[in-house]
Parts: C-alpha cells; structure tokens; sequence
C-alpha cells in the first residue's frame, strides 16, 4: 500500500526569520491512506428529481457498487490534517532541504532532534554534514520513532550551511504534536490455591483493556511476560479438539470504547516458593504486551510497567484445605481435610481445636481437643465431620485455633462453601 506524505507546518525561530535563507526545509509526516467518504443524496421515484439522484451515485466512480447510499467509497485519499498519534505508534517524517537559490551551498547539515517533557532524541539518520548542493537540488532523509510518552512532542529540525561568500548560515523550524492514549489498562489479581494437595499458591490476573480511541483496533496479540518467580499459563481459548479457539472468536476487534477482560494464571516456580507456602511481601509478577493494529494495518504496541502483587498474609498460622465435597446431602454426615501450618520460622507451637456451630452448620466430634506441638514451618493434617441442617450454598466458619503457649486464639470463618442439596427419597419407603 502507498505510504502518504502529508506536509505540516512548523514554527521558526524569531531570529532566523528575517534573514532570507538561500534553502529551503520541508518537514511532512508519512501515514497510511484512508478509504474515501461521501455523503449520499437520495430522494423518492414520486419525487420531482426522479431517479436522478440515484443515477449519478452509481456512476460514481468512488461508490461501492451495488451499495452506492454507503458513505464508505472503495478508493483511497490522502488525509488533511496531521491526524492523531497514538502512545506505541511508530512517527515516521520526511525531511527535504531544497536550495532555492541560483549558487552552489556547502557545509549543510541538518539534524532533528525530538523533545519530549523528560527528553530529547536524535532522529537523524545521518550527522556528517553534506559537502555541497547545488542549485534546484535537494537533501531528503527520513526518521522513525516509535512514541513511548504521552503529551506535547515537538519535533526541532535545525539546517546551517555556508554560502559561497564563506558566511555561515543557520536556521531550525519547529513542529509541535500531541501524544494520546490508545487503551485504558486496568489489572486486578485473584489469589487461588493452585489444587488441594499444593503446597504453592496459584495468582490468577484480570487484565481489562479498553479502546479509548474512536476507531476499531485489531488486536494481534495480549500477552504476560512473567517474571522469573512465575510460570504463566493463559485462559483465553477455549479447547475444541486439538487447537484451542479464542474467547473472542476468530475476529478480534475491539470497537472504540469497548472493553475486554483477559485471563492469566501464575504459579510461583519451586524454587522462589517459600516453605510455608507462598511467596510473600510485594513481588513483581510480569508486564502485559499488548499488540494492535488501527485503519490499513497500522501497528502500535504497548508494554505495561511491571505488575507488582501485595502476597496474602496468613500471620503466624494458616489453615487450608486438602479435600472438601462439592455436593452433600442435607442432614448427612460429611468429611473434609484441613491442613494447619506453623508459619513462624523460630517459634514451635501448642495448638488446642475449638469448632463453634453455625445456624446452619453443625460440627460432629470433641470441641476444645489438643492438636499437640508444632513445630516451626512445619504443618499437620487432620478430618473434621460435618452436618448441615439447611439446604443451599452454605459456608464453612467457626474453627478457633488456640496456641496455650501465647494464649493466641485465631478465627477462621467463611473457610469454604458446599452445596446442600435434598437426598432422594425412595419411593417404596
């Protein structure tokens, strides 16, 4: 596809401008074409124009034929206007030096520098200066960046050159552009256990991307690059056969305005984990890649700054569970494993079991019975028997864990849900 050169004005400096310059700088922004837009004009048969309207459109050479009342044409133009730049885009320009005068010029050197609200780049593709340029010739050069900031950008092009007299010369223009924002990130983190036999703890990340520009993008790629504490697996396929098939179908675009939810599921690597069970404080979980294309295949990318994870905290004691029925029968008995573990590094423990009933939940056994001395980073597992007398999803609460040697008592409630249902009843009883 034709790249377009569309010509931007610049601003030059004050001092230079009332000197006459035998060269001449041109600086054009390269972007994509576009597809053509027309406004239809149609009217009834009945009416006093006829089908003349309707003639003309579909002798128009920029129409869609056979949909003519469409405002979208089939052909390509070149846009007015400097257009938007989006964060991750690549800027490309081009630069033309033209000597307008009627003697040779020598010693040119043009350079472009880039300045931005915290730097300023070197863009030019070339700094040794050109020997000579004579008359109605030209210097061309053109730059890329790709647009890592957001806000005013002001492209700086300076020219000095010597005439034939020997007078050094020097000019510069500047072009000043603003910088947008593409997508709207917005990430939130699900704490798991990865199974119930694990001894790691599995982060499941939610990452919701908007498009807050006003055209649709096509998004080629959204991707977590973990960190070297974590292994990634994505839950954005769904398994037909042997290839998986996205969640959002095989036409991924996402409309302006429109947000999108992308699922992620870490497990920390065995060696970072620690030995009660989870890696703790603040660590670094990866960064999103994000990958679009806009209009004719304009590529932008975008990468996150690294996603940082506050770790769940269990205090001095954790309780979780090893096994747990999905589906019990009201008013029966029920078994579920829990695993206590002594998270404290230097301090061994004297654990005594209270179990409180709940309105719905019962606990079947001794209350108030020693679990005996644990020891440092070291666990114990034991089956509790339940009964629930309401049907439903109910919750598991009303475990205390007592240490006698602190006289420290930990509440756990809300530790999970099962669901209660009626058992059939046999008809001949």
């Amino acid at each position: 596809m034709q790249v377009k050169v569309q010509a931007e004005s610049g601003k030059m400096d004050v001092n230079q401008a009332k000197q006459e310059h035998l060269l001449a700088l041109k600086v054009m922004r390269l972007t994509k074409p576009t597809l053509f837009t027309n406004m239809p004009v149609t009217c009834e048969d009945r009416d006093l124009p006829g089908d003349l309207f309707s003639k003309l459109m579909r002798e128009d050479p920029s129409t869609v034929k056979g949909a003519e009342t469409l405002m979208l044409g089939e052909m390509l133009t070149l846009p007015q206007n400097f257009g938007n730049i989006f964060l991750g885009e690549t800027f490309s320009s081009y630069i033309s030096v033209h000597n307008d005068s009627n003697q040779i010029v020598k010693d040119i050197l043009v350079k472009a520098d880039l300045q931005t609200s915290s730097q300023r780049l070197n863009l030019s593709a070339s700094n040794s200066a050109v020997a000579e340029l004579k008359p109605e010739c030209c210097i061309d050069d053109v730059i890329h960046h790709e647009v890592k900031e957001i806000g005013t950008h002001i492209l700086v092009c300076a020219v000095s050159y010597t005439t034939q007299m020997g007078e050094k010369m020097y000019f510069r223009k500047f072009f000043k552009f603003q910088v947008l924002k593409p997508l709207d990130v917005k990430t939130k983190f699900y704490n798991a256990e990865s199974d119930l036999s694990s001894v790691t703890d599995e982060v499941f990340l939610e990452a919701q991307i908007q498009n807050i520009t006003t055209s649709p993008m096509f998004m080629e790629k959204v991707s977590l690059e973990p960190s070297i504490m974590y292994s990634v697996m994505e839950l954005n396929t769904v398994s037909t056969g042997e290839e998986g098939v996205s969640t959002f179908g095989k036409m991924s675009y996402l409309q302006p305005m429109d947000t999108r939810q992308y699922l992620y599921c870490l497990k920390p690597k065995p060696e970072f984990a620690e030995k009660a069970g989870v890696i703790k404080g603040v660590t670094v979980i990866g960064k999103l890649d994000i990958v679009w294309k806009t209009n004719l295949g304009e590529r932008g990318r975008l990468q996150t700054s690294q996603l940082q994870r506050m770790a769940p905290g269990y205090g001095d004691v954790r309780l979780s569970l090893e096994q747990i029925p999905d589906t019990v029968n009201l008013e029966e008995p029920f078994d579920i494993t829990c695993k206590i573990t002594n998270c404290s590094s230097e301090r061994t423990m004297d654990m005594v079991l209270e179990m409180c009933n709940t309105n719905s939940i019962h606990w079947c056994g001794v209350s108030g019975r020693q679990l005996g001395k644990l020891n440092p980073s070291s666990s114990l597992s034991l089956t509790l028997k339940l009964l629930s007398s309401v049907q439903g999803l109910q919750s598991i609460s009303g475990l205390r864990l007592t240490d006698t040697f602190l006289k420290r008592t930990y509440e756990y409630d809300d530790i999970a849900q099962v669901c209660v249902v009626c058992s059939h009843l046999n008809p001949d009883s």
